[in-house]
């Protein structure tokens, strides 16, 4: 009894939290499987309804009743938000079997965090953001070691997957780099369709990297909190690479400095950089509760 009612009870009509959980894993896994095909945006589009309808037949649902039960859940942001948790977990367990196409997405997912080519994200390769605080903000910091060398460049790459019943699709993608003597360079791009993004930063050849951090942003130009509104962040990497005949990085020690953000777009589950968090390996820093 105790067991029944810890799980939380939604209307007859509405497919269960469970059923609902892998309906989106393959959801997710169909449209990135479309994401990656290599014909025209109608050829995409056309793979894409395939993939989704033979979605909706392997769980014996319509895409209207998916998409209100979609409806349902986004009203309650907190079970949605621990729902995609789990889901980014699995799609991660299956991201290796993803990444065996030569997609653009896909041509780094076997790099390790070695190499002069290497890819040097470590946590979630996925996760899903709401316009609404504390759901629309994603922050990360990469660990920066004595692999790192002046001068390296990087490449913030991801697949986006926008899920909107209506309004403007705006999102922003950051990379913030610090060097000695706190020099900050910061590149950032604004996307608003679904596809695969990159975000190119080019490193300071003479300077050594102290910090590596960024975030994902998804802006909410229109206030109304009943109309769905998802973007869901799939395939995320961020490879680094040398440059030919660099100097390695020599430890510096750490000091604070931070990136400015909006008190609206702040994220509960999060450490703010100015409040003197570590450097530690890529972490996503959506709340587990």
């Amino acid at each position: 009894m105790l067991a029944v009612s810890c799980k939380p009870q939604v209307p007859d009509d509405v497919i269960k939290p469970d059923d609902m959980e892998d309906i989106l894993v393959d959801y997710h896994l169909a449209r990135a499987l479309a994401f990656q095909d290599d014909g025209s945006y109608d050829d995409r589009g056309y793979l894409q309804h395939l993939y989704l309808e033979a979605v909706y037949k392997k769980h014996g649902v319509t895409e209207a009743e998916f998409d209100s039960s979609m409806v349902y859940y986004y009203s309650r942001a907190d079970v949605l938000a621990k729902m995609y948790k789990r889901v980014s977990e699995r799609i991660d367990k299956q991201a290796l079997a993803m990444g065996a196409s030569e997609s653009e997405i896909a041509r780094y997912s076997s790099l390790n965090a070695n190499g002069d080519t290497a890819n040097i994200w470590a946590d979630h390769f996925s996760a899903m953001l709401t316009p609404l605080p504390p759901y629309n903000l994603l922050k990360f910091e990469i660990e920066v070691d004595t692999a790192f060398r002046q001068g390296d460049t990087f490449l913030l790459q991801f697949v986006s997957d926008f899920f909107y019943q209506s309004g403007a699709k705006n999102a922003t993608a950051l990379l913030s780099m610090t060097y000695e003597g706190d020099t900050v360079v910061t590149r950032s791009t604004r996307f608003s369709s679904s596809g695969v993004n990159q975000l190119r930063a080019e490193g300071l050849k003479d300077l050594s990297l102290k910090r590596l951090r960024g975030f994902f942003y998804l802006h909410n130009e229109d206030k109304h909190t009943t109309v769905q509104r998802l973007l869901f962040l799939n395939n995320i990497q961020l490879i680094r690479f040398h440059q030919p005949n660099a100097k390695k990085e020599k430890p510096v020690v750490d000091a604070p400095d931070s990136i400015a953000v909006a008190d609206s777009a702040r994220r509960a589950g999060f450490t703010p950089a100015s409040s003197g968090d570590s450097t530690r390996k890529s972490r996503m820093l959506l709340s587990p509760d």
